[in-house]
């Protein structure tokens, strides 16, 4: 699969989501908003025709934590997925407690290519962080340690054929795996195993 048919196939994806998720291009000048589904409209107000262009940072406001957006923005810098809360706005100003994931989506040749976002409504209880951790550390801990490892690798943006080089597995096998984790973490894509495995602390610094 091509890097355009790859791309593709991701924007179809994200519409499989209940999550609200993005795809940003990281390539591009201030890192644009790419392609967006119906639920990030419905959480945020705007239209597709409203985002797509446009930085993330236009949901920011006055009491928008600037040290959460500084751990977004170094985490673009690096390639590197990242979970942080923050209060956003909707449009026409209604502030919401915004939990926001990002993860990179790497070329054939390892290259950062694009960054998949989602977002999530988490109201204003000082725990839901902490509940949703410790839900995504029990459900990546009902996983196999190849089904981990697969995810591991997916957390880092790397691609089927990719894992498998790292593994030493053919890569019909890594999508066997990845197959069944997404059916173990009840994940209906995945950008949702995906934000699982990054609410649970998993990252590869150095993917290759």
């Amino acid at each position: 699969m091509g890097d355009n048919d790859a791309f593709e196939t991701l924007l179809a994806s994200i519409h499989h989501t209940p999550i609200a998720t993005v795809v940003t291009d990281p390539r591009r000048p201030d890192n644009p908003i790419v392609a967006v589904n119906d639920a990030f409209s419905r959480l945020t107000g705007y239209s597709e025709a409203e985002i797509v262009g446009r930085n993330c940072r236009f949901l920011a406001g006055p009491d928008t934590d600037p040290r959460a957006r500084g751990e977004l923005a170094q985490a673009v810098a690096a390639g590197l997925p990242a979970l942080v809360e923050l209060t956003n706005y909707r449009k026409g100003g209604v502030p919401f407690r915004n939990a926001v994931m990002i993860a990179p989506v790497r070329d054939q040749a390892g290259a950062l290519a694009y960054f998949i976002g989602s977002q999530m409504d988490v109201g204003a209880g000082a725990d839901l962080a902490s509940n949703r951790a410790r839900e995504a550390r029990a459900l990546v801990s009902s996983l196999t340690s190849r089904q981990r490892e697969v995810l591991e690798f997916l957390v880092s943006g790397l691609r089927n054929k990719q894992i498998a080089g790292l593994l030493g597995i053919d890569e019909k096998t890594v999508k066997m795996h990845r197959a069944r984790l997404l059916d173990r973490l009840n994940a209906p894509t995945s950008a949702d195993a995906i934000r699982i495995g990054v609410e649970a602390g998993l990252q590869l610094n150095d993917p290759e």
